[in-house]
């Protein structure tokens, strides 16, 4: 019997290389679908378990701070200890904490329970892509990341139907209870054809204050933000805000000083990772705050049904699943500059085509006319930024710091979602019953929409002018008398200078 390929040598084509997409895929795509799948029952569930739209806030950002606060830990996690091994304990954690969501009794548990399906998530979500990133050989990694955020952005994008489709059949709470079979199937599969890697440089303690700082300064922002339009400037909500700002500086300064930090001041160094991490920040801020209030506004404000909704938003997931590995291939052959730049340009066309939706819309023909061009250019849009742009980040940083980077993007994603879904309402002037009230909704919606726009075209802005193509960065440096370290374009990196023209670029 021939031996298993080693990690870094495995090909997309071969059987183990497609046993590793598919567990990585069916684990992140738990996590992003649970990220997705709820705002399309968050009507059913406040009517249920009668909220306010302050806890369905609150429902969606239990899961998002966890999430984005214990990410780069749960990176540092499985580069010490192991990816696969710390990936199969967040499959399982994941699973649990979404069981008690399926029985949870009131707004209460649902949100506690949200919170721990986070910590499941941040174990297991960085882990998905950094085996990816150490598993394949580096000429298959461009292809194989494209494969995962294809299909991954499939998940997040599928979300809302099959969650309509629970939630108009047997209920809002199977919307959880779907992660046990998905779980129970991918713990197996990833034990039995998924090889082991970690960081072998990967040593001291780990940084869990700088972990509670951040996620207690992220806490701490979003409960001002979301508490605001209920409470007012109460000192409660300016107490909050203060202490999360203040608990953001202090993290800072404690990550700048420990001598193995979560976050390490070192990585941010190659600034095409720092410049597409912002990218990130802004295309997954409007993403979060769109599909939150979209999802309400087309059941709220249109007439859709959940399931109605949920298949409204279907041509997005059908354009993922065509092209995202497509989008991959072409950045890895024309450089990131181009498709970071495109990509959330028709993103934010798309978001304001959204604002023609309104009463009428549920209509076959209100669908045709209205929603159906809105979900098919923001589909366009997301093929062609999610790929390239989740290769550009891996491949910018050593292979052995794959957990690291990808935990870094994932935690400005999630980052980013958390602070739009608890922003966006209280900028847009949304009350705390404005779910429940179709013209005080469709008003602030028009409000926000244009908002989720700003931020994708700002992160074009950034992609043009500081995502540079592997040529120009390399000629920058020559012309600098630099060792050209890393030029890296996913995951073609430039070969070094001269031995003597080193010496002198070190001296």
């Amino acid at each position: 019997m021939a031996a298993a390929p080693a990690p870094g040598e495995i090909r997309v084509a071969s059987p183990v290389g497609r046993w590793v997409v598919l567990t990585t895929v069916l684990g992140s795509g738990m996590a992003m679908l649970d990220s997705t799948v709820i705002n399309v029952a968050l009507p059913r569930i406040g009517e249920d378990l009668d909220t306010d739209l302050a806890a369905l806030q609150w429902t969606v950002n239990a899961y998002m701070l966890t999430l984005a606060g214990l990410i780069l830990l749960g990176g540092a996690l499985g580069d010490r200890y192991g990816r696969r091994r710390v990936f199969v304990v967040g499959i399982v954690w994941f699973a649990l904490a979404s069981l008690l969501c399926g029985i949870a009794p009131n707004a209460g548990v649902l949100i506690a329970a949200r919170a721990l399906q986070g910590v499941g998530g941040a174990l297991l979500t960085p882990g998905s892509l950094a085996l990816i990133q150490a598993s394949f050989h580096p000429d298959d990694r461009a292809r194989a990341v494209g494969l995962w955020s294809g299909f991954g952005g499939v998940g997040a994008a599928v979300g809302p139907f099959v969650g309509g489709w629970l939630v108009d059949g047997p209920g809002w709470r199977w919307v959880f209870l779907l992660n046990l079979p998905l779980a129970a199937i991918c713990v197996p599969v990833a034990l039995r054809h998924v090889p082991e890697s970690r960081d072998p440089a990967a040593h001291g303690r780990f940084d869990v204050l700088g972990a509670v700082l951040g996620a207690l300064a992220l806490a701490g922002v979003t409960y001002a933000l979301i508490e605001a339009p209920g409470r007012g400037a109460s000192p409660l909500v300016i107490g909050a805000a203060v202490g999360g700002v203040l608990l953001g500086v202090a993290f800072v300064v404690v990550e700048q000083r420990r001598a193995d930090p979560m976050l390490p001041p070192s990585i941010f160094r190659s600034r095409l990772f720092t410049s597409v991490n912002l990218v990130t920040f802004c295309v997954y801020a409007a993403l979060g705050g769109f599909f939150f209030l979209s999802a309400i506004q087309l059941q709220v404000v249109a007439g859709y049904s959940a399931l109605g909704a949920g298949t409204a938003l279907l041509p997005t997931t059908v354009l993922m699943l065509l092209f995202s590995a497509w989008s991959g291939e072409l950045g890895r052959r024309i450089g990131p500059r181009i498709p970071l730049t495109v990509g959330p340009l028709l993103a934010a066309a798309g978001m304001l085509l959204m604002l023609r939706v309104g009463r009428g819309s549920a209509s076959f023909g209100g669908y045709v006319s209205e929603v159906l061009p809105a979900v098919t250019v923001l589909g366009a849009g997301l093929v062609v930024v999610v790929a390239p742009l989740t290769a550009t980040v891996l491949a910018a940083v050593d292979t052995g710091r794959a957990g690291l980077a990808s935990g870094i993007n994932n935690a400005a994603a999630r980052a980013a979602g958390l602070i739009a879904v608890a922003a966006l309402p209280l900028l847009a002037g949304m009350g705390p019953e404005a779910y429940r009230d179709a013209g005080e909704f469709a008003a602030t919606f028009r409000r926000a929409m244009p908002m989720c726009a700003g931020l994708l075209v700002l992160g074009a802005v950034i992609a043009w002018w500081t995502v540079r193509t592997p040529a120009a960065a390399a000629a920058e440096r020559e012309r600098a008398g630099e060792r050209p370290e890393c030029t890296v374009h996913c995951g073609i990196v430039a070969p070094p200078l001269e031995p003597e023209r080193a010496r002198e670029a070190e001296r």
